[in-house]
């Protein structure tokens, strides 16, 4: 039996509720959007316009004082997506970005900071800079795959496809961002972009994991310099796995684990005559090495807010006479190099502020100073950390890459510093692949007077750094500096301190067996047992005893021992 079809107007009749309720409805669900626009509003004005504009384009009165510059939110271009390049993020995509921040950019993380009312509504009214969020169809984020296990096949897989796309045309051949094309590279805006030093994961702008940079390789940075790689999968060149071998590979390029930040730079005892004089001795390689961050200089005048060293490794070793430290920092080229001239140009012409004599693009060398007290301070007492000042002076170690060896200096000051005599510093230094090595070495002990540093050991000694790029227009007091750190110089080990422990070890564990087999002695002669008779192990001279009669019978009794 065929069901009889309704009538229009039955219909009409039926379905008329049920459109009375939801146009009651709505507008309450439309105040309820307003409302999350008005918190957005009222969040991201307090909290983001000073960087981003108050229109959103990326503009704000403090976006010229940072490279890469901040996001302009009317473009709709997203690096951090889960979705394919080119296409608008999901909600979460967005929401994540807000509570991690960008790691290598001046973009923090909020999700300690705000409440996720005020992050939602944030996003909601990020989206409202981009109109087509509202008309485009809703963003679906790719199939990602599983990254299976590492191997050395896997890596050695993803190191050929690194080489076969060119990642080493803006990265480098060994990864530290010092590729050929990088003195032109610029993102959609005509900023200068650096591209990201893959050993350097925990500043990658994405995330750290092989997760994160499968996702950046497969679905590009857009509004940078960085493509997606997913039309090469789509072509056949390569397959999603081996794209997860290339992604493997750049993770290998960092350390395990981020470096810690230790405060105390131990300097390794080594024999006597065993102190390296070259930064290429093997002997380094047993050496552990200490990450010091450095930031840029921002408190005296002409400050610079686009550093291009973010931190050094250094190791230390001393015999007792001589100090040496090995400096290893990532420079992206060895400067004066002329193919840096136009980037120079670029960055002077877009960061700010604009303070002091006017800068124009030059041959600069790269440079690097090790700054200690010029005394063993007493307590906490150490002076300025920015090269001291009149009435607190500072020891020098500076070097510079247009001259052959360094030269100690006092200084008073980032602009008053005065050389010293000469002969004293031992120097070497090599750059290679975006990587420079430098070695300091010095005497422990000089004969220089006052306001020379005399080393110690077993003492922890202030200790600071500063670098400079020369061809991103650094020098003065424009540059990377760091905080006071602590080197500390080991003591030779006296060998009584691995003696005494061992003797007393073993007398301990001498007199428990004696106590324990004398204990045992008695149980057997309370039982009459013949073994009682024997004698206690260690009793004696240790040789087998005549038969008879001990001529020197023991003077104590059991009960006294």
């Amino acid at each position: 039996m065929v069901a009889p079809r309704p009538r229009p107007g039955r219909l009409l009749s039926a379905l008329l509720p049920i459109l009375l309720l939801t146009l009651v409805g709505l507008p309450s669900a439309l105040h309820a959007q307003d409302g999350d626009l008005a918190l957005g509003k009222e969040v991201y004005d307090r909290w983001c316009a000073a960087c981003h504009g108050w229109d959103g384009a990326g503009d704000g009165p403090a976006a010229g004082y940072m490279l890469p510059r901040p996001r302009d939110f009317t473009r709709g271009l997203y690096q951090i997506r889960t979705t394919p390049g080119g296409e608008i993020p999901t909600d979460q995509d967005i929401l994540h970005v807000i509570n991690k921040g960008m790691p290598g950019t001046t973009m923090p993380g909020w999700e300690s900071q705000l409440p996720r009312r005020q992050r939602e509504a944030l996003v909601a009214y990020l989206k409202s800079f981009y109109p087509p969020f509202e008309t485009l169809p809703a963003p679906q984020s790719v199939e990602f795959g599983r990254p299976g296990r590492v191997s050395d096949e896997r890596l050695a897989e993803g190191r050929l496809f690194y080489d076969s796309i060119e990642c080493w045309q803006c990265h480098g051949g060994a990864g530290r961002g010092d590729g050929p094309s990088v003195p032109e590279l610029e993102d959609d805006w005509g900023f200068p972009a650096r591209p990201a030093d893959l050993t350097k994961n925990w500043m990658f702008s994405g995330g750290a994991t092989v997760e994160d940079i499968y996702r950046a390789l497969l679905t590009g940075l857009d509004g940078s310099p960085m493509p997606a790689n997913s039309d090469l999968i789509d072509a056949g060149f390569m397959t999603q796995d081996q794209l997860w071998s290339l992604a493997h590979y750049v993770r290998s390029l960092s350390p395990e684990r981020t470096p810690r930040i230790r405060e105390v730079i131990r300097a390794e005892r080594a024999d006597p005559g065993e102190v390296p004089s070259s930064v290429g001795d093997e002997r380094w390689e047993e050496v552990e090495p200490f990450y010091v961050p450095l930031v840029g200089q921002i408190i005296i005048s002409p400050r610079w807010f686009d550093p291009a060293v973010s931190g050094v490794w250094i190791q230390a070793m001393h015999d007792g006479e001589d100090l040496a430290l090995r400096l290893s920092w990532n420079d992206r080229s060895r400067s004066p190099d002329p193919a840096w001239m136009a980037w120079q140009e670029r960055v002077l012409e877009v960061m700010e502020p604009r303070e002091g004599d006017p800068v124009e693009p030059g041959e600069r060398p790269d440079r690097f100073a090790v700054q200690f007290p010029p005394t063993i301070p007493t307590g906490m007492d150490r002076p300025y950390f920015l090269m001291g000042d009149a009435r607190n002076p500072v020891y020098l170690w500076q070097w510079r890459s247009d001259q052959a060896g360094a030269e100690r200096a006092t200084a008073r000051g980032m602009r008053e510093i005065a050389p010293l005599d000469e002969g004293v510093l031992v120097t070497d230094s090599h750059w290679e692949a975006g990587e420079w090595q430098l070695l300091l070495r010095r005497p422990l002990l000089t004969e220089d007077g006052a306001g020379v540093l005399q080393f110690e050991e077993g003492v922890s000694i202030p200790v600071a750094f500063f670098a400079w790029d020369g061809d991103n227009s650094e020098e003065g007091t424009r540059g990377s500096i760091s905080s006071w750190f602590f080197i500390h110089l080991e003591q030779e080990v006296p060998a009584t301190t691995f003696v005494a422990p061992l003797v007393a070890f073993l007398l301990t564990g001498g007199m428990g067996l004696l106590v324990v087999a004398r204990a045992q002695r008695r149980e057997r002669e309370a039982e009459g047992d013949p073994r009682a008779d024997r004698p206690l192990p260690g009793a004696g001279s240790g040789s087998p005893e005549p038969t008879g009669t001990h001529p020197h019978p023991h003077p104590h009794s059991e009960d006294e021992v």
